[in-house]
């Protein structure tokens, strides 16, 4: 994060909508077992309202929103490396230092707070960023696309051998193995699976359990998800270069511009998006097509919406960026950092046992609710903390432990 009278009100926007944005497609992560942020049906039957709450998230906020938010710290990263040249420090000495920060706040989100966090991923994913920073745009971008690729088939390589385990376990495949199948797709489409129950059963419990469950999924779990999120993020932060390094971050672009990109971009990709879930619904929201769709196969069309959505946000922004509206959504972003982890906080406060109890008790279709409502929290909230602070709270800390010394946090100071 840059300082004020650095920053980029165009990104700063941008920043706050995909915070915003990926409250959307965590809340199901917050409020129901982790089986029920791939497919729906995990948690029981579903209403029109659940399969119609699904639909938009997969379509318009999955994956996007991270994906907007991985250009944004990919861009960011760039502004704070030339920024700290020019005042003649060691802009990837200070980019390191920031990342191992960042690092130990997400292990304190994942152990203490939730199981989805994104922070650590970003640190070690910025470490790699930062062989990349000199590129031209065309060379950023083609990287990128290499990076894709490597993920999609890494998604699409897993789910090709679960296919062939399913095809074993049809065909005359030893007891075990059959058995086996069949009770990892109960897994993830069987609401009365032992791991959908205790994982109820531990959320709605105690503080306690949750933080050893958390020890015990950072020692297990979490490792095994780093090929799956590693090179997509990498992607993403390369083609944040490339945007910010062609101005189109920036929100230099003539406004008719960023509405043809958006308008090309959403035909691009929403159109096999929407195909793609009609399969999934049509196919009643079956284990392995619900989980392809949402890994593999929907992640070509992931790019072209992110950018669109880029291009969305930035078209009004280049026309109103004087406006209350615009200004409330850029403190939300410039205080990215403390709305992320305020957001869990409040949403485990909500769901957990510790808290309301609520985890697993809220269908698909009633969580647009909490989310609805955090959004207007943060958007009453950043700009008042902004009147009198220059910074947000996690930000400050952030930036605090980064340079080794207290930051200017009042505005009047």
């Amino acid at each position: 994060m840059t300082a004020f009278s650095s920053r980029i009100p165009a990104m700063d926007v941008l920043r706050g909508c995909a915070v915003m944005g990926i409250l959307w497609m965590n809340i199901a992560a917050f409020a129901l077992p982790e089986q029920a942020y791939f497919s729906p049906a995990a948690v029981g039957p579903l209403s029109e309202g659940d399969v119609a709450f699904w639909t938009v998230g997969f379509l318009f906020a999955d994956g996007k929103m991270r994906a907007l938010f991985s250009m944004l710290f990919g861009a960011s990263m760039l502004l704070l490396i030339d920024k700290e040249e020019m005042a003649g420090r060691d802009g990837r000495r200070t980019q390191m230092i920031r990342a191992a920060w960042l690092f130990i706040f997400g292990l304190a989100h994942y152990l203490l707070l939730w199981w989805g966090d994104i922070l650590m991923i970003y640190a070690l994913v910025g470490l790699a960023a930062l062989l990349f920073i000199r590129r031209e745009p065309l060379s950023l971008v083609k990287w990128a696309f290499l990076f894709f690729l490597l993920h999609f088939l890494i998604c699409a390589s897993f789910i090709g051998m679960l296919c062939a385990w399913g095809h074993a376990a049809g065909n005359g495949a030893a007891p075990h193995v059959s058995a086996g199948f069949a009770d990892f797709i109960a897994s993830l489409s069987g609401p009365a699976h032992p791991a959908v129950r205790s994982e109820i059963t531990t959320y709605r419990g105690g503080y306690g359990a949750i933080l050893v469950h958390h020890i015990a999924l950072f020692g297990g779990q979490w490792p095994t998800t780093l090929p799956f999120a590693t090179f997509d993020t990498l992607g993403f932060m390369l083609l944040g270069m490339a945007m910010l390094k062609g101005g189109f971050l920036t929100g230099r672009w003539p406004s008719d511009q960023y509405r043809r990109t958006a308008r090309h971009c959403f035909l691009i990709g929403l159109i096999p998006m929407a195909a793609l879930a009609w399969w999934v619904i049509a196919s009643g929201f079956a284990a392995l097509a619900t989980l392809g769709t949402v890994l593999a196969w929907s992640f070509p069309f992931r790019i072209p919406l992110a950018v669109g959505w880029a291009a969305l946000i930035l078209w009004p922004f280049t026309r109103f960026s004087g406006s209350a509206f615009m200004a409330r959504i850029a403190a939300v972003g410039r205080m990215a950092l403390s709305n992320y982890l305020g957001t869990s906080l409040v949403m485990c406060a909500i769901f957990y046992g510790w808290g309301l109890g609520l985890f697993g008790h809220v269908p698909h279709k009633s969580l647009p609710l909490f989310v609805i409502a955090a959004w207007a929290v943060m958007l009453i909230w950043s700009p008042l903390w902004q009147r009198r602070f220059a910074l947000g709270p996690a930000e400050w800390l952030w930036r605090s432990l980064s340079h080794g010394q207290t930051q200017k946090i009042r505005n009047s100071d």
